[in-house]
């Protein structure tokens, strides 16, 4: 779950939503400047559906010891740090989820996703918040997933209907960040994030360099790009959500139940040059 806070609550994000909204940034990308990605069904499909694993667990949001929703929140932006906070067996089952759901069906969707697993739980987890048994539960995992992406890659390179120059160690480099710049950028927007950010990695550009790309909030949620890597000058973009009434809970069962008596509604991001 993503939570973002109202006046009278929080807005409450699933994860599939969330990355369908990326999926939408990503069927978007590309203009004179900025290289669509190829091949273009594979890529989208796997940056739309990178949460899938998480809808089971989102279906009953539970609180933080605090009381708040347990949810990804816009303390968390650029970070990855509220392992205390989950139980990280359970968080890892769901991530393994995640990744051959859809590798089973399109190894080459599956892969971008578990390359961004991996690189959340390495080059952006805090491992000071995790206890010592969960640093050896990771650790397991971490290996389970680095076998995973090599059975992967040679499932990739097996496959004749992948045009060669789409099977390079380059091409899939940048796919994944694409992954990375779109789920970042839903990120932002599911958070209402308020601060000058950016997309995580250099994107490639058609004359085969690269670019990243700054983010700046207008206003609530709406932000301006730049270099701007669409071919439209503006763009909006609508993703549900719910709304749940008080900041703190006393139980999970209770959040629950508000989350379901929440009619989802459709709320609206906005990308300007």
């Amino acid at each position: 779950m993503l939570r973002m806070e109202s006046d009278s609550g929080w807005w409450l994000i699933r994860h599939p939503d969330h990355a369908e909204l990326a999926g939408a940034f990503a069927a978007a990308w590309g203009n004179a400047q900025f290289r669509k990605p190829e091949p273009r069904t594979r890529v989208l499909h796997g940056i739309a559906r990178h949460d899938d694993g998480w809808a089971a667990r989102d279906a009953h949001p539970s609180i933080t010891r605090q009381g708040k929703p347990s949810a990804f929140s816009i303390e968390l932006v650029g970070k990855y740090s509220a392992f205390e906070e989950i139980d990280l067996e359970e968080y890892l089952a769901v991530r393994d989820r995640a990744v051959r759901m859809i590798a089973e069906n399109d190894p080459y969707a599956g892969l971008l996703i578990a390359m961004h697993t991996y690189n959340l739980l390495t080059a952006h987890a805090d491992r000071s918040t995790i206890t010592s048994e969960g640093l050896v539960l990771l650790d397991a995992f971490l290996e389970q997933q680095r076998a995973y992406k090599d059975e992967l890659r040679a499932r990739i390179v097996a496959d004749s209907s992948v045009l060669a120059e789409e099977k390079t160690e380059q091409m899939i480099l940048e796919h994944f960040r694409l992954l990375q710049a779109c789920d970042n950028l839903s990120l932002l927007t599911c958070v209402a994030f308020h601060a000058p950010s950016h997309l995580l990695h250099p994107l490639p550009l058609n004359d085969g360099g690269a670019a990243e790309v700054e983010v700046e909030p207008l206003g609530p949620r709406h932000f301006r790009l730049a270099p701007w890597p669409f071919l439209e000058p503006e763009l909006q973009f609508r993703f549900p959500a719910r709304h749940v009434t008080g900041k703190f809970f006393e139980s999970s069962a209770q959040l629950e139940s508000a989350f379901a008596d929440s009619p989802p509604e459709l709320l609206t991001v906005m990308l300007s040059q």
